[in-house]
């Protein structure tokens, strides 16, 4: 889709003025040499064969997607140290350069071999490596032209076979890779966005107009910007104000109107439109992203609150979109649950799944009811099993940096959760873990401790131990005790009437020690007993193969080939969430410093390249675009303790969760992905979000002033006692520590000064963090009134990263002076953006040219506010204007 940007009407000056100068020298110039021919892929043009499949399924891991330009597909082997895949070109070529894209499974050891005949092979190279997944370039620079190129692997990573998701062969030099345009920082990437030129100011009385069911979403918008703006932004019911919020039918997106919405900004204001609520919500979620990062802090900063001019129309690609929390290893309360719903709802995920039971320990109370023939005492289950959570491993080892966290919801608070989440826009997915990771159940209540449940209790005790490794299939229920079934029914109702939406998760993997005719008996009675109870049932894929209610069941994929899922799709018109371990799986490590996490699912760390380089409609062989209910990432609690660790392995992978439900296949593109996720580091940085410093990403930085003065009143005129101006300023500086950041001021009157900034943590990789903001503090006396700016520039490693300005206007008040003018300079309070009671200065005005300048990548300038040669020229005018008033005021006295 076409993306017009701002920096097109330089690049075309640019040209026209090339052109323009170019026939003047041209004549005594001698001619250019011809260019060098580009090089062309010649994988792309030929014809793939390997020794093997895996699981033998091309359909799904075939040798056809090796060459298919995407990403999000793979060939891969069976699992054998020696197996190959080769590539016949259409025609004797040199060869270059070879590039291979290992998405996870890669290859310890291989050579890349030639051949001219397909039989007699040559080895050009041996590579070995240290790292997966990862991309290869290998130059070999062979003259002579070859028929064949093939990977012959000689030693694999791990379990599994060899995957490549790509494989390009160059004939020449590879062509220098072209840098994605200037991206605006949205997270997913809206279905259509046109950029215009310019921006929307938002003024100090800006208020927010609502007509229809937009208020919710008018309210998020305000708690947004009141704090870091200093506005007051009143919301009234109408469609005069800075930014207009509509809701009715036929406002969102022909065909999608339950989650779409419709943005313009323009000269006017920002306009919002949408058919529902939700599709509001998302509109602000999205506006929220193209204002400054900065209003996502908590503190008032002087900058100029711009909206870059731009026409959006955008809806989701699927409806479900999620993420998974595992609060039965290791506990989250409903204040740290409310932090991940903040972190995660202005990505636009509208699910939240939690794994409230697991062998680890039970975290949602549950009544006895009046009626209970078999006298289970259901409080049990979080008088015992509240109190349990993830321990050691089997040998004894500490799992994580500390025990596993306790404790449960009650009934209340678990309503609260729903409540804030569908606040946010979610919708809350409840998880019961059966008929296997039921080690918690089994600890509490005497009665489920039966013939063929599993394990067994000691010798002397009623109930099975407690289980706080992380080892899986050891538990399950006993299918032949009566027990077993009134324990789900009375669960799932009462679970059934604490949730308003429309599904129950009740789990269904990794039942190992349950027999296949046990496990169905169970499932089966537990997904009757849902759809009979009026909601959807949702299970992970071991639970596809069971009897299914017809086109009202749900299988969550998370491992395997999807056979059975598939059957489940064409058979029982079931639908699919996808969750794949090696894409969706936290947390799995992205980096091998971390010092938890696991590898398991990618055969290696997990990057964020890989979590974003995958197609859901094309995962399972056998199921179409249709049959995708959506993607959900997955944070289980084996190594994690609190929200802190929990975000430092989830972000910024979650961002390429995000993307993957909503943004359209053919619109993702990795480099401006990358690019995106750049910019939203110093919004996640103000959101609180402790995430992972990603090497392959190329963190922006930001800055922005608070700006506190005292007049120069006609005492301390008269006394000769100076007026004072405080800035205080803060940065963010993602990936960085104290000691890297410094930072300088330089005035308009020539003062220069070092600023020393300093934040509560920096980044460490084994601690686990990101560097929260940074702050420090100018504080400068002026004798005479005026205006005066403040130019700071912030550098990291040695080079400038941000810089911002600070508008300084000292005001000469003299109360017994009635001519006194109340413009431009308020006498009391002074005006522009970001003032506010209290005699704090506003920064600096005007708005500013495309994309809000409030950051720059590394090597970048920016500034907050506007941009620096225009605010020189309007501290010099506002200078003489001053000195004006001042010659008419003792003109007037005289």
């Amino acid at each position: 889709m076409k993306r017009p940007r701002t920096v097109a009407a330089g690049a075309a000056a640019a040209v026209a003025f090339a052109l323009a100068v170019a026939p003047a020298a041209a004549s005594a110039a001698a001619p250019p040499a011809p260019p060098a021919p580009t090089a062309i892929d010649l994988a792309r043009t030929g014809t793939f064969t390997a020794s093997g499949t895996e699981l033998n399924n091309p359909d799904r891991f075939g040798v056809k997607y090796i060459n298919d330009g995407e990403t999000g597909t793979r060939w891969s082997s069976d699992y054998k140290d020696d197996a190959w895949v080769q590539v016949e070109f259409a025609a004797p070529s040199p060869v270059h350069t070879v590039e291979i894209e290992w998405p996870n499974a890669c290859a310890r050891d291989f050579q890349l071999q030639t051949s001219t005949n397909g039989r007699d092979w040559t080895t050009a190279t041996t590579k070995q490596s240290s790292t997966c997944p990862r991309v290869d370039e290998i130059v070999i620079d062979s003259k002579t032209p070859v028929s064949f190129v093939r990977m012959q692997g000689t030693k694999r990573w791990g379990n599994f076979g060899y995957s490549i998701s790509e494989m390009r062969v160059w004939n020449g030099a590879k062509p220098a890779p072209v840098p994605p345009a200037p991206q605006l920082p949205l997270v997913p990437l809206p279905v259509s966005v046109t950029e215009g030129t310019g921006s929307f100011t938002m003024p100090s009385d800006a208020g927010i107009a609502v007509t229809g069911d937009g208020t919710d979403a008018a309210e998020l918008l305000a708690d947004v910007l009141r704090d870091s703006s200093g506005y007051e932004l009143p919301i009234t019911q109408g469609e005069e104000g800075s930014v207009t919020i509509r809701v009715a039918d036929g406002l969102g997106p022909a065909g999608h109107e339950e989650e779409g919405y419709v943005l313009d900004v323009d000269a006017d204001g920002v306009r919002l439109a949408a058919a529902t609520a939700a599709g509001a919500l998302n509109a602000v979620q999205t506006l929220r992203q193209l204002l400054p990062a900065w209003s996502e802090g908590d503190q008032r900063v002087d900058i100029d609150w711009t909206v870059p001019f731009v026409s959006i129309v955008d809806y989701p690609r699927f409806a479900h979109r999620g993420f998974m929390i595992d609060t039965a290893r290791s506990f989250y309360d409903v204040a740290e649950v409310k932090r991940i719903i903040d972190s995660i709802a202005p990505l636009k995920l509208n699910r939240l799944h939690l794994h409230l039971t697991d062998d680890q320990g039970w975290r949602i109370a549950m009544d006895t009811p009046s009626e209970n023939p078999s006298g289970v005492d259901f409080g049990l289950l979080t008088q015992i099993s509240g109190k349990t959570a993830m321990t050691y491993n089997p040998q004894g080892a500490l799992m994580g940096t500390e025990l596993g966290h306790t404790g449960f919801y009650t009934k209340d608070d678990y309503r609260e959760i729903v409540s804030y989440a569908a606040e946010n826009g979610m919708m809350v997915i409840p998880e019961i873990d059966m008929p296997g990771h039921t080690n918690a159940a089994l600890h509490a209540i005497p009665q489920l401790n039966s013939e063929k449940s599993t394990p067994k209790p000691l010798p002397g005790e009623q109930t099975t131990p407690h289980q706080g490794t992380g080892n899986v299939g050891e538990s399950s229920f006993d299918a032949d005790n009566p027990v077993t079934y009134q324990f789900i029914d009375e669960v799932l109702v009462q679970l059934a009437e604490l949730t308003p939406g429309p599904y129950l998760h009740i789990g269904g993997d990794e039942a190992h020690s349950t027999s296949r005719a046990d496990y169905t008996k169970m499932v089966d009675y537990a997904t009757a007993r849902v759809a009979e109870l009026g909601k959807t049932v949702i299970g992970w894929n071991e639970y596809g193969a069971t009897s299914l209610p017809q086109d009202d069941a749900v299988i969550q994929l998370w491992t395997g080939d999807g056979g059975n899922v598939a059957r489940a799709v064409q058979d029982r018109g079931a639908k699919v969430i996808l969750s794949p371990a090696n894409k969706t799986y936290f947390p799995q490590k992205q980096d091998t410093r971390q010092p938890q996490g696991g590898l398991w699912a990618c055969g290696g760390p997990c990057t964020l390249e890989n979590a974003y380089s995958w197609n859901p409609a094309k995962h399972v062989a056998g199921i179409t675009e249709s049959d995708v209910l959506g993607v959900e990432g997955a944070f289980w609690g084996e190594f994690i303790r609190g929200v802190d660790q929990a975000q430092f392995y989830s972000f910024p992978r979650v961002l390429a969760v995000a993307e993957a439900g909503w943004t359209p296949q053919e619109e993702k593109n990795a480099a401006e992905f990358l690019q995106r996720v750049s910019d939203s580091g110093p919004r996640l940085t103000l959101q609180d979000v402790n995430f992972f410093p990603t090497a392959t990403v190329d963190w922006t930085a930001s800055a922005a002033p608070t700006v506190t003065t005292t007049a120069l009143d006609a005492a301390t005129r008269a006394a000769a006692e100076p007026g004072t101006a405080q800035v205080d300023w803060h940065a963010v500086v993602p990936a960085t520590s104290s000691g890297e950041v410094t930072a300088t001021v330089t005035w308009s009157d020539g003062e220069t000064e070092n600023v020393a900034l300093a934040a509560d943590r920096g980044t460490d990789i084994v601690r686990m963090t990101m560097s929260s903001p940074y702050s420090g503090q100018s504080t400068r006396v002026f004798a005479d009134p005026g205006v005066y700016t403040a130019t700071l520039q912030v550098s990291a490693g040695g080079e400038v990263v941000a810089t911002s300005v600070a508008t300084v206007t000292l005001a000469a008040v003299d109360p017994v002076d009635p001519v006194d003018p109340v413009d431009p300079v308020d006498p009391v309070d002074p005006v522009g953006p970001g003032a506010s009671d209290g005699g704090e200065a506003p920064g600096p005005s005007g708005a500013s040219q495309g994309m809000p300048a409030s950051g720059s990548s590394r090597g970048d300038l920016a500034t907050t506010g506007a941009e620096s040669w225009p605010l020189a020229a309007a501290g010099g005018a506002a200078v003489l204007v001053a000195l004006a008033l001042i010659l008419r005021r003792r003109a007037t006295q005289d």
